[in-house]
């Protein structure tokens, strides 16, 4: 009996595995649909690209956590048809009376221990990684507010401005400017940081409860009116990256979106210069060149496979 059940979930792992070889090989080969840095796209199978530390070991632990579910949930799938198949009362007219079976009591016991020891490690890490903040190069200041984010940089002088949900019309003139701006995502003014740097936000809420998110950084941090919360990220690459307020607080709760823009040392030290300067008109041109500059790099990128 044993050496059945051992046989069996010998085969189940086997089974599972073959199984998820294929899902990740039909999610490689689905293209458009696969979720994209920054923002979510039409049909999107998967999350979207991590482009911080945080966010890779949070993909890792989801990718293992996942194979772990899959390879338990045909093992028992399997054992179950097993059971039916074989102990059906025309292929077994004489049920054994058996009651107990010492190994199989021992086997149920330990194994479902050992499963939850290799989650619990590397989600106790995950967790120091999320919490365990280094040294800032740059804090900024969240507050949401129905409905709309204030953004501050106390270590850069001090300036301030809020973020408000662009209007179609204003989605299409910067359109016409050649810059992407997403429905219900783009922003006016977009919170600006330096790319491999580590930030600090602070986030609080200066009426009810809102939640400032940015999946492809791994952040994710309520804001709590009288509450300073606190997250972290090092982003890896340029570009711009959404999120949305994750937390019901009103009747525009979905009208609310963040944007956060990664740019280079110098485009950074400029931004900052001109805010400080309270030049908000050539702080605002600088953005825009460089979302110029972004767009046409991910039209260069999306028609080399074509030209290859």
């Amino acid at each position: 009996m044993i050496r059945r059940l051992l046989g069996s979930a010998r085969s189940a792992a086997a089974m599972a595995a073959a199984a998820l070889a294929t899902a990740m090989l039909a999610v490689a080969s689905a293209g458009d649909v696969l979720a994209a840095a920054g923002q979510p796209v039409d049909r999107q199978i998967g999350m979207q690209d991590a482009v911080t530390p945080v966010a890779h070991a949070i993909h890792s632990f989801h990718d293992m956590v996942n194979g772990i579910i899959i390879t338990i949930t045909v093992f028992v799938l399997i054992l179950m048809l097993y059971v039916m198949v074989r102990f059906r009362e025309s292929a077994n007219p004489t049920p054994s009376k058996t009651a107990h079976n010492t190994m199989i009591e021992i086997a149920w016991t330990v194994i479902p221990i050992m499963i939850l020891v290799v989650i619990a490690v590397p989600s106790f890490r995950l967790l120091n990684l999320q919490y365990a903040y280094p040294k800032p190069d740059l804090t900024i200041k969240a507050t949401g507010y129905q409905w709309y984010w204030s953004h501050e940089y106390p270590d850069q002088g001090g300036f301030s401005f809020d973020s408000l949900m662009l209007q179609p019309e204003e989605i299409a003139e910067l359109k016409t400017k050649g810059i992407n701006a997403p429905r219900n995502l783009a922003v006016d003014n977009e919170v600006i940081v330096p790319v491999n740097k580590n930030v600090h936000v602070l986030v609080t809420a200066g009426d009810v409860l809102h939640n400032w998110t940015i999946p492809s950084f791994g952040s994710k941090t309520d804001a709590v009116p009288g509450r300073i919360n606190a997250t972290w990220f090092r982003a890896e690459k340029t570009g711009v990256y959404y999120g949305q307020c994750s937390e019901l607080c009103g009747k525009d709760h979905a009208f609310m979106p963040i944007a956060v823009r990664v740019v280079t040392d110098q485009v950074f030290a400029d931004w900052s210069a001109a805010m400080k300067a309270k030049d908000k008109k050539r702080a605002k041109q600088i953005i825009e060149q460089v979302a110029i500059e972004d767009a046409g790099k991910q039209v260069a990128n999306a028609s080399a496979p074509a030209a290859r």
